[in-house]
């Protein structure tokens, strides 16, 4: 097991040795060790504690949303898939205390694992270091991510907010080609999508979902960055004229991008 000094220079926050324990300590590894304690309260607070801190960063920076759309957005920043996210980047996963069972089924990468597991940290740093840490803890987890969000369509997710894009460009319907390797405990899937034909993205992940996702991601913000170059050259071309840069068509714009 690696020292925990490395997870809790990640975390950026100090928390009690027998805290820590607690918290990567999953069930497996409880039952297999004589019934110790396992992570699961830790979890439940910490789910608590992450759910009130985005809540109030939600509610204060976004004060002219209704709240369906606010519950959407704590959606997309609280989910299994997000959180697990979010502990791979910290490297959560080598320091969790496994069971014999799932260590052999590739537990450490398990999404559900992870996330439950970052719960359980947030709820040790509550428990140990008060309010104030846990809350800057989750902001320097969580805040980039709320951001991102909060940039996406109506639908909260890249698959929706690239059809979007592309519709009102006019540029075709996004298709998707998925690619698997690896084992079946621990499948890796890569996602490449097209628009009209040209490829503007890929990405990877654990879930055919995730990796569609990811190259989604990455189309969105290329076709994005291509139209607001054409967007900008136009304003200059335009000058004075009082033609919107709305007026030049939506098929000028479909052109640009196929082109780029």
């Amino acid at each position: 097991m690696p020292d925990s000094a490395e997870l809790v220079s990640a975390l950026g926050v100090e928390v009690t040795p027998e805290l820590l324990e607690r918290a990567l300590t999953h069930r497996s590894y409880a039952y297999e060790n004589g019934g110790l304690p396992t992570n699961e309260r830790l979890e439940f607070l910490g789910d608590s504690v992450l759910g009130l801190v985005v809540t109030d960063t939600l509610f204060r920076g976004h004060p002219d949303l209704p709240e369906g759309q606010l519950a959407k957005l704590r959606a997309a920043v609280v989910n299994m898939r997000a959180l697990a996210g979010v502990a791979r980047e910290l490297g959560v996963g080598r320091h969790i205390r496994l069971g014999r069972g799932e260590e052999g089924t590739g537990g450490r990468d398990k999404s559900s694992i992870l996330a439950d597991t970052l719960e359980a940290l947030i709820g040790a740093v509550y428990l140990d270091r008060g309010l104030d840490e846990a809350s800057a803890l989750v902001h320097r987890l969580f805040d980039a991510l709320i951001t991102r969000s909060a940039g996406l369509g109506a639908g909260l997710d890249w698959k929706t907010s690239l059809q979007e894009l592309t519709a009102v460009e006019e540029l075709g319907v996004p298709e998707y080609h998925v690619a698997e390797s690896g084992p079946d405990h621990q499948k890796t899937f890569r996602a490449s999508v097209r628009v009209g034909g040209t490829a503007y993205g890929s990405g990877e992940g654990r879930s055919k979902k995730e990796a569609e996702q990811h190259a989604a991601e990455a189309a969105w913000h290329a076709i994005r960055e291509t139209v607001v170059q054409r967007e900008d050259g136009g304003a200059g071309d335009n000058g004075g004229s009082g033609q919107s840069r709305d007026g030049e068509g939506k098929g000028g714009a479909a052109a640009a991008v196929a082109g780029a």
